[in-house]
């Protein structure tokens, strides 16, 4: 009697797990499909998203290349194109050659581009830089406040052109009228650990004029160096250059 019970109460129990099989297969089979569909979704946009890289990185090099050779319009050809990537780095390389075509024609044009530039940015580095380009192509026709709104939270502890910041402010005060401003941030880059030797020195040559009574020389002297591209900046994949001091046109964004 004992072993017929327990032949029952087993029965039973196979009973019960194969009902609760049935009502968890569905959402076991559903779980394995979802699970299946997002690895799909994400190889298959990484694919498209690493082909849309290599494909910027292609035509940025042909740019390159072509505004090396002096065919510019080639040049702007392509990184008109490469402005309209998925690639972000490269998106916003090229926004930042294509508002450097308008810097001494169209101010306004160049300030626009930058700051497309700016947004499209991965990184601060590439954003910072777009962000400073963008302010010094406004030196000569924007008011001090909106100079300062854009240079000020580029000049914050981390941030890596906070010395060519600081620099542009200066000269946009003396520009203003506000000589002890200008200055003040002259004198504090002289003295800046972070200030390369270029900018330390650009500052106390600044200063000299400015307690001399010559201010006005010194645009001459800080907007020359002061309007060139920020330091080493470079292609994605390619180690950025230490800051130091501005550098010419040729290396990576204009």
């Amino acid at each position: 009697m004992t072993d017929l019970f327990e032949e029952v109460e087993e029965q039973l129990r196979s009973d019960r797990y194969k009902q609760l099989a049935r009502k968890l297969l569905p959402w076991m089979l559903g779980i394995a499909a979802a699970a299946l569909i997002a690895t799909l979704g994400y190889w298959g946009w990484d694919t498209y998203r690493t082909s849309q890289t290599d494909k910027a990185s292609e035509q940025y090099s042909a740019a390159m290349d072509a505004f090396t050779s002096g065919d510019r319009a080639k040049a702007k050809q392509l990184w008109t194109e490469v402005s309209k990537s998925n690639s972000a780095a490269y998106k916003a390389l090229a926004l930042m050659h294509l508002g450097a075509e308008f810097a001494q024609t169209n101010p306004s044009e160049a300030a626009k581009l930058y700051d497309q530039a700016a947004e499209a940015a991965p990184d601060p580095m590439i954003g910072d830089a777009a962000r400073l380009k963008s302010a010094f192509a406004l030196l000569d026709t924007a008011s001090l406040k909106d100079l300062e709104g854009r240079l000020k939270p580029l000049m914050e502890d981390g941030r890596p052109y906070r010395v060519q910041a600081r620099e542009a402010l200066a000269f946009a005060k003396l520009k203003a009228g506000d000589t002890a401003g200008a200055r003040g941030d002259f004198l504090l880059i002289s003295q800046s650990l972070d200030a390369g030797q270029g900018a330390q020195a650009r500052a106390q040559a600044a200063i000299g004029l400015i307690d001399s009574g010559s201010a006005k020389a010194v645009p001459g002297v800080v907007q020359a160096a002061a309007s060139l591209p920020p330091p080493g900046l470079l292609p994605p994949g390619m180690e950025a250059a230490p800051q130091t001091a501005p550098q010419t046109q040729g290396v990576a964004p204009q």
